[in-house]
């Protein structure tokens, strides 16, 4: 760390402090002279498991009553994270700490690098999951461009009922059941209009809808050395599964839904099954609708040779400005975030997991046994949830999302073409699809797809039958 505190005073706050106590003096006893205090602003999201905040607000301002800080923090709305970040960059003012939920890398020319913080969680607690490294340095430039303290797992949400009247009570386990599902969902609830609830809009899990199917698949926007190959066989394959998927459980609703959508959709009963963390079940607890008791959970699905890859929900990323006011101060804030993230994990419900498996050890548990000790809490914690779940153990899945989590630049790094996905949003240059376009003709439309630089965005499109895409202005952020 940068900033050391001192017991004492060096030789510059020495001879500046006497000389102003002189001055005092010879103005009369009733001068004082009252060093100010310092700051720290933070940003981040308004979380989707509300108690988090809660949690956050006050340990945020405990720990500045006893470290002398006066810390504020700032909650925005997912969608307003990256407008933000742009604002205060252009104005070069704003935040110390400012949270992203997906790889920043766009901001790294104005972000410290957060090397030493790493280092000093590192000594604390034991290694960053690799997960969440791939997500935060750029070896390119040997950059730790962010840091982070979080993961959240994104499992398949299902209603257990649905399910178990069509002869599948654990749901599904390959893409290919839902297309099956869906039919057989709707003749036994005809009222119900998409019983496959995944998302094709421009928002944060439809981004994530798409990754997991283009991977699982064996597809992907670019190679390990981050070369795009959008244009392959399994891509095709892929946007070909999209179309029969569309058809066979969705309706042209999911073009425009928003990232709650899925989540009210499911609590509302009138999907079967969405991508998501678990903010939607523990909402429903929250507000005690019956639908909880109904919701399970299952891992990455399969895709036709038997490859199951998911997407991280969301990934906690703490940058700190080039021009933060308090940057030590910032860096210190963080080294003990993580050295209190038991009672992060406990205060978001299960919601957060942690970027440091050690940081949630049993007290006392030595540095090398701290990954593993860490990692037996949360199995414990899932398999019995201390948040009143029933059955208790219906989080189990869960905890195994490190055997099918991956990084949105997989398989390689958060690097371009894929690094800003799930916060460049669509924008002013694109253009809304449509159900009553024509139908996509395979490999020609992929080789657009990748050719204009649209990556997932085009697909999204092709698969709604909607206008064939066009890129955005300047390149910056595609998908």
């Amino acid at each position: 760390m940068t900033e050391r505190r001192r017991k004492g005073l060096d030789r510059r706050e020495f001879v500046t402090t006497t000389g102003a106590a002189a001055v005092a003096a010879a103005l009369g006893p009733t001068v004082w002279i009252k060093r100010p205090q310092k700051t720290l602003k933070i940003l981040q999201w308004s979380h989707f498991v509300p108690s988090y905040d809660v949690w956050f607000d006050k340990y945020a301002k405990d720990w500045g009553t006893a470290h002398g800080v006066e810390v504020t923090v700032d909650h925005i709305a997912l969608a307003d994270l990256r407008t933000r970040a742009t604002a205060e960059v252009a104005a070069q003012q704003g935040h110390d700490l400012f949270q992203f939920l997906s790889p920043p890398g766009a901001f790294e020319p104005q972000v410290l690098d957060m090397a030493d913080v790493v280092q000093e969680a590192e000594r604390q607690n034991g290694p960053i999951l690799d997960l969440c490294k791939r997500s935060t340095y750029n070896p390119v430039t040997r950059k730790w461009f962010g840091f982070s303290d979080n993961y959240v797992p994104d499992p398949g949400d299902y209603l257990k009922s649905f399910w178990t009247e069509i002869g599948m009570p654990d749901g599904p386990v390959t893409w290919e059941d839902l297309v099956k599902a869906a039919p057989l969902i709707k003749g036994k609830h005809p009222e119900i209009q998409i019983p496959i609830g995944i998302g094709m809009a421009e928002e944060l899990d439809s981004n994530m809808a798409a990754r997991a199917m283009l991977w699982s698949f064996d597809g992907s926007v670019q190679d390990q050395n981050e070369n795009v190959v959008l244009k392959s066989d399994h891509g095709r394959e892929a946007l070909e599964f999209g179309v029969r998927l569309f058809k066979a459980g969705m309706n042209p609703s999911v073009l425009s839904w928003n990232a709650a959508s899925n989540n009210q959709a499911l609590n509302a009963r009138t999907t079967g099954y969405i991508l998501n963390s678990i903010s939607a079940y523990r909402t429903a607890q929250d507000n005690k609708l019956p639908v909880a008791d109904d919701i399970f959970f299952v891992g990455a699905l399969k895709g036709p040779r038997g490859t199951g890859w998911a997407s991280e929900h969301v990934m906690g990323i703490y940058v700190i400005w080039k021009f933060a006011q308090s940057p030590d101060t910032a860096k210190a804030f963080l080294v003990d975030l993580i050295a209190h993230y038991r009672d992060a994990v406990l205060g978001s419900k299960l919601y957060n997991f942690p970027s440091f498996p050690g940081s949630v050890a049993d007290p006392g548990t030595a540095l090398a046994q701290k990954p593993a000790s860490g990692n037996r809490w949360l199995d414990q914690v899932t398999s019995n949830d201390p948040f009143g779940s029933n059955p208790p153990g219906k989080l189990k899945p869960i905890a195994t999302a490190l055997q099918w989590a991956t990084n949105i630049g997989h398989p390689g790094r958060r690097l371009r073409p894929a690094h800003d996905v799930r916060q460049c949003g669509d924008g002013p240059h694109a253009r809304q699809a449509g159900p009553g376009g024509r139908a996509p003709t395979g490999q020609e439309d992929l080789r657009e797809v990748a050719q204009q630089r649209t990556g997932l965005r085009g697909l999204r499109r092709l698969v709604a039958r909607g206008q064939r895409p066009r890129p955005l202005a300047g390149g910056s952020c595609w998908y």
